[in-house]
């Protein structure tokens, strides 16, 4: 494999070094074209294909039952995701190979998560579907638990608000461009899966000929399942930081996937709105241009002020805002000012949360494990948002709770981080 010359090499201090060069355009680059691949795989399925062949499975005589079906089987994958991100991430750290430590779990990743999505389209029984998401939610950790901890191998403190940026720009574009390709370019359900499988692999392949220090000889440690097993704890009381902003980030994450994750079913069903597809794309649009603006913009920002607290609780009660607006006046013309309101605040959450994340590592020779810990405060919310939001839904026949309850933890989450000591 030719590496992708993006930069000058780092200096020769090992892989666990606290980074100190500057990157480059060429490393930024791949790096986003990969989490532009990851989240249009990711959040297209959870936005339109998944619920929609869910529904089709089911064919139900009451639309509830659609939205917890679909709520059980993200449930489920959250469940799997707990396991998967830290374990991964741990083997990451210890990984030994001339390629690199993270180069291997990022490819594996890559193709169990394509094949998943693959097998995933061909489904046409409820167990079926929950089986080949439960695979394609875990080749999901695996990939974005070892790109994530680039950013600690890679990136300088300095940099890593603007870079964190490039991981959740992506992350719009890739709804908007999913959902394009899917109810425009191909529309059955088989050939869909297939397309964003096949996008996939070809963009996270250009970040797999970056750079990748690999462990020296007397990095290297022992590796035993009981060790792995016993780093997974991450005592709050020594390490406080962390552990408020693990809390903040649950919370926050657990919040916008309540007001994000059933939009379809509230636009089908809370607003009776006879054309739900097109306008849930209106409303991604809407949410895509102010989270790409708010990312870069709020993470550029927060690395020329080397400030990070104020950013995300700012960010945060932008989206209590946005969530509420929903809750008090269920109208379209509303909707999509929340759209932008929480595009706005979840973008710069996305950006300048993951640079404080980065700051709070208690150990450097585990990247990898911690910030697969933190992912799980992202993953697993957004996995079980729509079960939470389902049985809100069931237990009061309508979408007020669902906001409601979004708002409330936004908000948890903005407290939790101003407890946060070591980073201004």
């Amino acid at each position: 494999m030719t590496e992708l010359d993006t930069d000058s090499v780092q200096p020769s201090t090992g892989a666990f070094a606290e980074p100190e060069r500057r990157i480059g355009a060429g490393w930024i680059a791949a790096f986003a074209t990969a989490w532009l691949g990851i989240w249009m795989a990711q959040l297209t399925p959870v936005q339109l294909l998944l619920p929609a062949q869910i529904d089709e499975v089911l064919q139900p005589e009451h639309w509830t039952d659609s939205v917890l079906a679909f709520g059980i089987v993200s449930g489920i994958a959250a469940l799997f995701t707990i396991v998967a991100y830290p374990l991964t991430g741990a083997a990451s750290d210890r990984t030994a190979s001339r390629f690199g430590r993270r180069r291997p779990w990022i490819a594996a990743g890559t193709l169990v998560f394509a094949a998943a999505l693959v097998v995933l389209g061909l489904q046409t029984s409820i167990v079926g579907i929950g089986a080949a998401w439960v695979a394609a939610s875990v080749g999901f950790c695996i990939v974005t638990a070892a790109i994530t901890a680039t950013i600690s191998d890679r990136v300088p403190v300095e940099q890593r608000g603007f870079v964190s940026g490039w991981m959740s720009a992506p992350q719009s574009v890739g709804i908007i461009v999913g959902l394009l390709l899917v109810t425009t370019v191909v529309t059955a359900t088989a050939p869909a899966y297939g397309l964003l499988a096949g996008l996939l692999v070809v963009l996270v392949v250009p970040f797999l000929r970056t750079r990748d220090v690999p462990l020296r000889e007397r990095e290297r440690a022992r590796v035993t399942a009981r060790g792995i097993l016993s780093s997974l704890w991450i005592s709050p009381r020594a390490h406080p930081d962390f552990g408020w902003t693990l809390t903040g980030r649950i919370l926050v994450s657990v919040g916008n996937a309540l007001g994000t994750s059933l939009l379809l079913y509230f636009l089908m069903f809370g607003l009776r709105d006879p054309n739900a597809e097109d306008d849930l794309l209106v409303l991604s649009l809407i949410y895509m241009v102010f989270v790409i603006v708010a990312s870069l913009a709020g993470g550029r920002l927060s690395d020329r002020l080397a400030r990070r607290k104020a950013f995300v609780f700012v960010a945060s009660v932008l989206q209590a805002v946005a969530a509420l607006l929903l809750a008090l006046v269920p109208d379209l013309t509303v909707a999509m000012v929340a759209a932008g309101i929480l595009g706005l605040g979840y973008g710069c959450f996305l950006s300048v949360d993951q640079a404080l994340a980065t700051q709070v590592l208690p150990d450097p020779a585990a990247r990898g494990k911690d910030l697969g810990i933190m992912n799980i405060a992202t993953a697993v919310p957004q996995a079980l948002g729509p079960l939470l939001g389902a049985l809100a839904v069931v237990a009061t026949g309508s979408f007020t709770l669902v906001f409601v309850l979004s708002a409330v933890c936004a908000v948890a989450g903005a407290v939790a981080v101003s407890r946060v000591r070591s980073v201004r």
